[in-house]
């Protein structure tokens, strides 16, 4: 018989910006984003929108503390990003209780 996994507990966000939806879920990990299967960098290859990304996670000080999983689509590239960053704000505030002021 099958052993049961241990469950993560994770946090659910949900971003929009112009016709792009983001669903994030953040979990304690390593501080690795993964985007619709693929690391940030593969799928952003402008800095201005890994930054976009990365912004929240620098000024809250969660960088490699907080592993995302993001599934993203509508919209273009930048819109994409800013829905993550959206998302991230939204499953910091419902679930972590990060102050609501710093993104």
């Amino acid at each position: 018989m099958a052993e049961p996994r241990n469950k993560k507990a994770y946090y659910l966000g949900t971003g929009r910006r112009k016709t792009s939806v983001a669903r994030v879920r953040l979990f304690e990990g390593a501080g690795e984003v993964v985007i619709n299967g693929r690391k940030l960098e593969d799928f952003f290859t402008e800095a201005k929108d890994r930054m976009a990304v990365m912004g929240p996670l620098e000024v809250t000080s969660m960088l490699g503390r907080v592993h995302a999983q993001v599934l993203v689509h509508g919209g273009g590239i930048t819109g994409q990003a800013g829905a993550i960053c959206r998302g991230l704000r939204c499953g910091w505030d419902r679930n972590l209780g990060v102050d609501g002021s710093i993104a």
